[in-house]
């Protein structure tokens, strides 16, 4: 992962698969990681929606890439 490196990083995940996700930082080792979700589905979305999908999970990112690195 890159935040091995000290470079602060999240995952956009649609919240299909959220538990997916879970399941692989587990398997990782990273219990806990964080990523922000965007509702499913999304490959059927017009540009606008995609663009408001997209501007509702910018607080989730913000706060997930200020947060520090040891609490993610």
């Amino acid at each position: 992962m890159i935040e091995s490196l000290g470079i602060p990083a999240v995952g956009v995940i649609t919240d299909r698969f959220l538990p997916t996700a879970r399941v692989m930082a587990d398997f990782a080792g990273l219990p806990g990681y964080p990523v922000a979700c965007i509702a499913y589905p999304i490959s059927n979305n017009t540009a606008a929606e995609i663009s408001a999908k997209a501007g509702e999970i910018v607080e989730q990112v913000v706060a997930i890439l200020q947060s520090p690195l040891r609490a993610r």
